[in-house]
């Protein structure tokens, strides 16, 4: 069984300033998706426990993710979406 490293101080505050970017609307629809049983295959998302993987998609047949630690594209208006990516440093993808 692999474990995972412990979550830093700046793991948490990179995490705590993503999801700062999103309005109450968006944390509403994040919470929503919290509920639901797993991503549709080719769901874009980020692992908010393992942002260093940078925007994943989601697989039919791979493990799921835990909903309660994933940003799915879908919850996120798109200039949400690509100010997160600018927070990490990656480009959006059009």
């Amino acid at each position: 069984m692999q474990t995972n490293p412990p979550e830093t101080r700046n793991d948490m505050s990179t995490r705590d300033s993503i999801l700062g970017l999103l309005s109450d609307e968006e944390v509403a629809r994040v919470s929503t998706a919290e509920g639901a049983a797993h991503l549709v295959d080719g769901d874009e998302y980020l692992d908010l426990e393992r942002l260093d993987q940078g925007v994943l998609k989601a697989m039919a047949q791979a493990q799921a993710t835990p909903m309660g630690q994933v940003l799915p594209r879908k919850s996120v208006t798109s200039g949400t979406w690509t100010k997160v990516l600018g927070h990490l440093g990656r480009p959006a993808a059009h």
